[in-house]
């Protein structure tokens, strides 16, 4: 089994917190996590899209309180959003009795509902930890190590599989999962056709901003249905969503935000990228390695950091600006290369946006300057400094 790094914030968590939710798309390994830190804690886990464990909760209040010096681990709570209401009031009566930690673990999809629900019922009761896929920190950081997870994706099956034909299977079977059974249980009556083309349409516009109206001339449905749609993606953590930071330099900024299909493997399926050698020679190199890193960072990065890009109409840009919780500003470039060739402008604009901390990650293994405190590194030192930085 691949250790977690996302592990040790989950313990910290359950031993401060009543409720902790554990969030993250479908077979990103939250329920292994769970099983493994029950075998360490006195708990008992219910599966929510199991009858038997269904059964269990026709009378939550009864069944739960019985269990109330467990660790109680429910898994796939979008499907009873309503128990949220039940564990308020438990929660609330286990604290008159001075247990104020460790009451329940929830794992489920980030859906609108979940997170809509749980803020309204355990408002102050509740810490929320988003599980990603494998970073490179978890399965190691040699070139062969980084091409394998970059290829195949963070999903463990798809990674860990025997050859790439079984990986390229397993995402393929993925995708349509969700497409023709999770996202239409959650309420969202989208033709399958129509949301996988917008999913793939996406996937060809990488890193980009998109135009509502040009996608939805294409899909023949207006512009504010193709922002519902790429809205239900994003809050199931299958695309992310990047705002552009805004400062006061008199330039004119984009101001769309863009947009990434988060899986690197997910990525490739949806673009028929089968293999290593088909992504070197893919319009979509860049981009793809542009994806695959800002995940990587978002999987390591401090509590309550946050993320935007920056680019003017005239072009000039930095591909993530990460606005650290003690107001610190780290400017960071992209590059795919071991090699790669600057913008003649990024000194300037690494000042225009103020940053303190000024990085160019590029595909070599090395960390040095070019001046001007700008620092070549490669994505694994990169994170390593993150990582240091929370401590």
């Amino acid at each position: 089994m691949i250790e977690r790094w996302v592990t040790d914030r989950l313990k910290k968590s359950i031993s401060r917190y009543p409720a902790v939710a554990l969030l993250g798309v479908r077979q990103v390994g939250k329920t292994t996590l769970a099983r493994v830190l029950a075998e360490d804690i006195k708990s008992v886990y219910l599966d929510l899209e199991f009858p038997r464990d269904l059964v269990r909760l026709q009378d939550p209040t009864t069944y739960l309180e019985s269990h109330s010096d467990k660790l109680i681990i429910l898994d796939e709570i979008q499907h009873m959003p309503d128990i949220f209401l039940v564990l308020r009031g438990l929660i609330d009566q286990n604290r008159w009795k001075s247990r104020n930690a460790g009451q329940f673990l929830i794992l489920g999809s980030a859906s609108m509902d979940l997170l809509r629900q749980s803020s309204e019922s355990l408002a102050g009761r509740i810490s929320y930890i988003e599980m990603t896929g494998l970073n490179i920190m978890e399965t190691g950081d040699s070139r062969k190590d980084i091409q394998n997870l970059w290829m195949r994706g963070g999903f463990p099956d798809s990674y860990l599989a025997e050859d790439n034909e079984i990986s390229i299977d397993w995402l393929e079977n993925l995708i349509k999962t969700y497409l023709e059974r999770d996202i239409p249980q959650l309420g969202f009556q989208i033709p399958v056709v129509r949301l996988r083309q917008l999913w793939t349409m996406l996937a060809h516009l990488q890193g980009e901003t998109v135009n509502y109206s040009k996608l939805g001339s294409n899909l023949e449905i207006d512009s504010k249905t193709v922002s519902n749609y790429i809205d239900i993606l994003t809050d199931l953590l299958l695309v992310r969503r990047i705002e552009p930071w805004y400062t006061n330099v008199k330039k004119r900024l984009i101001k769309s935000p863009r947009f990434y299909v988060r899986d690197s493997g997910v990525l490739h399926r949806l673009l028929g990228i089968n293999s290593y050698n088909m992504l070197l020679s893919n319009p979509i190199l860049g981009k793809s390695w542009e994806g695959f890193v800002v995940e990587n960072i978002h999987s390591v990065m401090p509590s309550f950091a946050e993320t935007y890009f920056y680019r003017t109409a005239a072009g000039a840009e930095v591909d993530l600006v990460i606005k650290m919780p003690n107001a610190e500003i780290w400017a960071v470039e992209i590059k795919f290369g071991v090699a790669p060739k600057l913008g003649k402008h990024i000194r300037q604009t690494f000042k225009d946006i103020g940053a303190t901390h000024k990085f160019v990650v590029y595909g070599g293994k090395d960390e040095f300057s070019i001046g001007d405190n700008i620092w070549m590194i490669s994505l694994p030192k990169f994170m390593n400094k993150l990582i240091s930085h929370q401590s």
